[in-house]
């Protein structure tokens, strides 16, 4: 049986991270997607692909560059295209909505275009997001749900949405769309709140914190757990026929219920700590919550971590990190 070839854009993400190594315990030889400017950093920007570096085989290219894509493409010659890259951090595409949507578009289209060309019988994946439905007409949302953006990053998402279902649909290309709502790990950037929160308790427990500085505490999200993402995205390019699917738990917590839940399993009291502060927030809160149910009967996928269980890995992770910072000191 011939080896399956993936690659995957974002690959030194937390999402790309997991992916990786899920394809490669089945087997699948890997080739990862990076910017040029990432070798030349790899103890910060390859961090979370330290321990597969040797597995896998990187590709220096821009999502903005065509010429750098279609090269990947040609070099890789994929059976699956994973493209999970993207400038993905919301509040910062309100600040530079042109990048945002210039690289997310445009290197969606750069993808595609080159996997028509190239590689068209290669199996396509598109990252969508809940940001997408941004302040959605019906809760939960399905795939049915009109797409109703209300930012730049969720307008780009749209774009490549509608671009990836164009390839479907007029080149006959196996592409796919997954709509994840919030995944998170420990492997999530700090800038991100729940990473922003699991870290600070690690600070505050070992004295070199004291506050953690929020938003809106009563918003709420549809949180699930990266790794279990992953294999959603996989089994989508598994199945007889493309379509675009959900991706969620189903369950709205609030970035409170995560500050309780954190700082509690580290005998603290959130209350103590947290500061919620109006500067920090959202200019669009939206409730996003999905249902998960096209995903469970199609591709028999159901989120198995509970919210409990995400946030006290996420802060076990963060105080052990802590903890071996201190040793080397």
């Amino acid at each position: 049986m011939k080896q399956r070839t993936a690659l995957i854009t974002g690959i030194t993400g937390q999402d790309g991270s997991y992916l990786a190594e899920l394809l490669l315990e089945k087997g699948y030889k890997v080739f990862g997607l990076v910017r040029r400017v990432t070798f030349e950093d790899t103890t910060h920007r390859m961090s979370r692909i330290a321990h597969i570096l040797d597995d896998i085989e990187l590709l220096a290219g821009s999502l903005e560059s065509f010429p750098s894509i279609y090269k990947a493409i040609k070099q890789s010659k994929p059976d699956e295209v994973y493209h999970l890259a993207a400038q993905s951090y919301v509040n910062y595409s309100f600040d530079d909505e042109f990048s945002t949507l210039n690289t997310n578009i445009n290197g969606t289209h750069h993808m595609l275009a080159a996997c028509q060309d190239l590689a068209p019988e290669c199996r396509f994946y598109f990252a969508g997001t809940s940001e997408m439905f941004g302040r959605p007409d019906e809760v939960p949302q399905t795939e049915n749900t009109h797409f109703m953006p209300r930012s730049a990053y969720g307008i780009s998402k749209v774009a490549g949405f509608h671009l990836t279902r164009n390839y479907r649909d007029n080149y006959g290309i196996f592409a796919c769309s997954g709509i994840l709502y919030n995944h998170e790990s420990p492997r999530r950037g700090f800038e991100f709140v729940t990473r922003k929160i699991s870290s600070h308790v690690a600070k505050i427990k070992s004295g070199l914190a004291e506050k953690l500085e929020l938003g809106n505490l009563e918003a709420r999200r549809d949180w699930g757990h990266a790794r279990e993402y992953m294999h959603a995205v996989w089994q989508m390019l598994q199945q007889p026929l493309p379509d675009d699917y959900i991706i969620c738990t189903g369950k709205l917590h609030s970035v409170r219920d995560f500050c309780e839940e954190a700082f509690s399993y580290a005998g603290l009291n959130y209350r103590n700590h947290v500061v919620s502060s109006p500067r920090f927030y959202r200019k669009e809160d939206a409730q996003l919550v999905g249902n998960p149910a096209k995903a469970a009967s199609k591709l028999n996928w159901r989120p198995r971590m509970s919210f409990r269980e995400l946030v006290h890995e996420m802060v076990n992770n963060d105080i052990l990190l802590i903890k071996k910072s201190k040793q080397k000191d």
